[in-house]
Parts: C-alpha cells; sequence; structure tokens
C-alpha cells in the first residue's frame, strides 16, 4: 500500500525584529533596517533551519526580511529570490506612528483594529482580500516551480503570514490578530495543511518574544520563596 502523497513543505519565517518593532512603531510598507536583536535571531533562525534540506528561498523586497534570509542563509549557499508579491501589508496613514500615538486616538482605533482588522483598517490601508489574493499568487507560482518532496524558505512579514494562514484555516479575517506570527519564528505548510504556526524553539534568551519572556520572569517570581 502506498503512503500520503508527498507535498513541498514551505517555511515561512517571519524577518527578526526591525528597528521599528523595537519601538513599536507601524511599519507596513516603510523600508526598515533589523535591530542587533534581529540581526541575531535572524542567526539563531539560520541554525533552525539546518534541520531542513532547503532547496530555494524566496524573500519580501524590503529591507528588514532580506536581512533575515541573508543571515539566516549565511553558511547554506541558497541565494534567496526577491519577490515583490511578499511585502507586508500597508498600513496606510499609521505607518510611522507608535502603538500608543493610535490608542490615543479619538475612540482607539488601534482596539478596534485588533479586534476586527478585515472590519477595523487604518485609514488608506491595504485591504486583507488584496493582501491575500497576492500573497496566494506567489506561494502557488513558487510552489509550482518545486519538487514535492523540496522544503522552500519563504522570509515574510507577520501580516502576509497571518494573511496566509487565516487563508488555510478557513477563519475570518477578522480573527487575524488572534494567530501570533512572532519575529523570526517558523511557520511550516504543506499545501494546504498548516503543520505548525509561530515555532520560536530556536530563539532563546533576550532573544525569545517578549511575551514569552513576561511569562517566564513572572513563573519565576511564583516559584520564589
Amino acid at each position: 500500500m502506498s503512503g500520503p502523497p508527498v507535498r513541498m513543505r514551505l517555511l515561512l519565517a517571519r524577518h527578526g525584529e526591525s528597528v521599528w518593532n523595537a519601538e513599536k512603531r507601524f511599519q507596513g510598507h516603510t523600508d526598515i533596517a533589523l535591530s542587533a536583536r534581529g540581526r541575531a535571531q535572524a542567526e539563531a533562525l539560520g541554525r533552525a533551519l539546518r534541520g531542513y534540506k532547503v532547496a530555494a528561498a524566496y524573500v519580501s523586497p524590503f529591507r528588514r526580511a532580506r536581512e533575515t534570509a541573508a543571515l539566516a542563509l549565511r553558511e547554506s549557499g541558497v541565494a534567496p529570490t526577491v519577490i515583490e508579491e511578499l511585502r507586508e501589508l500597508s498600513l496606510g496613514a499609521w505607518e510611522g506612528c507608535t502603538v500608543e500615538e493610535i490608542r490615543a486616538q479619538a475612540g482607539d482605533p488601534y482596539r478596534a483594529w485588533l479586534r476586527a482588522p478585515h472590519d477595523c483598517p487604518p485609514p488608506g490601508g491595504e485591504p486583507l482580500p488584496v493582501v491575500s489574493e497576492r500573497v496566494r499568487a506567489a506561494l502557488e507560482r513558487i510552489g509550482a516551480q518545486h519538487a514535492k518532496d523540496e522544503d522552500v524558505l519563504i522570509v515574510s512579514h507577520g501580516g502576509v503570514i497571518s494573511v496566509y494562514a487565516c487563508h488555510l484555516l478557513g477563519c475570518s479575517f477578522n480573527q487575524l490578530w488572534r494567530l501570533r506570527v512572532d519575529n523570526a519564528s517558523l511557520t511550516v505548510v504543506r499545501p494546504p495543511r498548516l503543520v505548525s504556526l509561530n515555532d520560536t524553539a530556536h530563539l532563546t534568551g533576550d532573544l525569545i518574544p517578549a511575551h514569552l519572556q513576561r511569562g517566564a520572569i513572572a513563573a519565576r517570581s511564583e516559584a520564589t520563596p
């Protein structure tokens, strides 16, 4: 009896922490470099990728993604190809603003956006269905170019990976921000199946996502007599 069909494996990596991520500032289409911490996260991602056989890599045109790909693939010999459609979604008028600045606006539009990003987008932001269409088209085109037993790395953005995960799970785009995708995380897909989401096991010490660091500190505090 033959086993289940072998499908190409997509390794979806979010870029490492950028300077504006560290400042809690909205980026979207604004082209921002990695922070020192983000570069270290990208190197840790590279170590995690040694467990895969990466045959090819594709990357968003934005600097934070290209820097992450270059650091993660430095010892692999794989040269990433820039794909325009893998760019982050535009956040319109919010780009360059901090979270607190948007929270301070009348009615707290940031809170509304977190709860229902499809229904309450930033002014001038890119509609989520449009993002989904371009991302799915790019990934389908990439998939058609590779053998079914290959691992293909995609270095992109939190919004891009979350939108694609919503598509795979069949959930509303209003659920988007319930799917956590941390800096330098790895999400694995065998289309059309989501295998794992937001794996950050390769990030240790100061590179661990902030929300996990807070949880670890709280746990240590509770354990202290």
